[in-house]
């Protein structure tokens, strides 16, 4: 169950996990279904198995039924290289931890979280993608 549309999320998974990738740091935020909130968490910065080790942490710490992922496009909804490295941190996530992943159009949330005032931006990110996500499941 990788990189699933939100819609197709089934109704036994409520708590995620979710991720605004970067190179050097990636946002984290915590939410469930039933408030369709998140709260940013603290964001990881490291890279490579570093960062994994963050992640799995992050898993034993609050145990989601699944994770999300932001996937970056360009405004015309092109694919760029942030793209590609986003969607394999997402097969990565799925393969090491042996959770759903789903995948959500990041585009913008940066951008918003910035506009904000977010302290942490990328935490601020991850807020809003998987706000996003819990807007788009039943």
């Amino acid at each position: 169950m990788s990189a699933l549309a939100g819609p197709d999320a089934p109704l036994a998974l409520q708590t995620f996990l979710a991720f605004d990738f970067g190179l050097k740091r990636t946002g984290v935020a915590t939410g469930n279904r039933l408030l369709r909130s998140a709260q940013p968490q603290a964001t990881i910065q490291a890279e490579g198995d570093a960062r994994f080790a963050l992640v799995r942490a992050r898993i034993e710490e609050w145990r989601p039924d699944a994770l999300v992922v932001g996937v970056p496009f360009h405004p015309d909804g092109a694919a760029h290289e942030n793209t590609a490295r986003a969607r394999r941190f997402a097969r990565q996530l799925h393969g090491r931890f042996g959770l759903p992943v789903f995948e959500v159009d990041e585009r913008y949330s940066t951008t918003e979280a910035l506009s904000a005032g977010a302290g942490d931006a990328d935490a601020m990110a991850a807020c809003i993608i998987l706000e996003q996500f819990l807007r788009s499941i039943p």
